[in-house]
């Protein structure tokens, strides 16, 4: 049997510079990372010490944190340094990916995507904010309170810092759900009236989600699984109001382009 051709040249040609133009944007992104990076290790301490802050003001007198392995006082400021530059690249991580995906969109697409990615970079940062300033001090309250009394709380510094990126991410994810929500229902997936029968079963799923990504207590957990809903609801709401508008806007493109095939015919004949 003979070979089929794997795609004509002009496919290949177009493959390849797709390619080339995704490594572009992916070394862009490792540079702007690193020099954001090169910029703040200099700091690394001190943004350990203000990351530290909600927790160091509630141990007891006399106490403080510590590092039980060696490499801790140099990895951990470090770690911390690197995830700080990429929470700060994160707009212009997603402006490359825009730029990466935009020429193949539609025109009612870029205009729904641009403040879809502008409210999704915002909600991020909200809900990191939102878990250092609110729910950090609840439960390091709490924690720092319910121990026994002849037990010093002394917590380890590469624990805590993997402890505050996990809830970082966790509440920084959470709160992209608004736009989780809107894009299911323009994608047609499913629907805002589905969604709304279904908010018993959805508010049942945040607690069991908040649960699953927060430290066992009943905090912690509420913390993050009532902002879930509320942001669930606002997705909904939001949903009525863009999705409906993207629809004329389909609609209307579809009239204009089967006008102009019917000028199109009319001339040809």
């Amino acid at each position: 049997m003979s070979k089929q051709p794997s795609g004509t040249p002009e496919q290949e040609q177009t493959l390849v510079s797709h390619l080339v133009e995704l490594r572009q944007r992916m070394m862009r992104i490792l540079l702007i990372v690193l020099a954001v990076f090169l910029c703040l290790f200099y700091f690394a301490n001190d943004l350990y010490e203000y990351l530290s802050a909600p927790l160091t003001a509630l141990l007891p007198a006399g106490t403080s944190m510590i590092a039980t392995d060696v490499t801790s006082p140099f990895f951990a400021p470090f770690k911390l340094t690197l995830v700080l530059a990429i929470f700060i690249g994160i707009p212009f991580i997603l402006h490359q990916i825009w730029g990466f995906i935009a020429p193949g969109l539609y025109n009612h697409e870029k205009r729904l995507a641009t403040p879809l990615l502008i409210s999704s970079v915002f909600l991020f940062y909200a809900g990191v904010a939102f878990a250092y300033y609110v729910v950090f001090p609840l439960i390091f309250g709490f924690f720092t309170s319910v121990g026994p009394e002849n037990v010093a709380v002394m917590t380890d510094i590469s624990s805590y810092l993997n402890f505050v990126l996990k809830l970082f991410f966790a509440f920084g994810i959470v709160f992209e759900i608004p736009i989780a929500t809107l894009l299911l229902i323009w994608s047609g997936a499913t629907t805002a009236k589905d969604l709304t029968d279904k908010r018993a079963y959805v508010l049942v799923c945040c607690f069991v989600v908040g649960m699953l990504l927060t430290p066992p207590d009943v905090i912690s957990q509420s913390l993050l699984a009532i902002p879930m809903w509320l942001l669930f609801e606002l997705g909904i709401l939001l949903s009525k109001v863009f999705v409906k508008e993207n629809e004329e806007e389909d609609i209307d493109e579809e009239l204009d382009a089967a006008i102009e095939d019917d000028e199109v015919n009319s001339q040809k004949s």
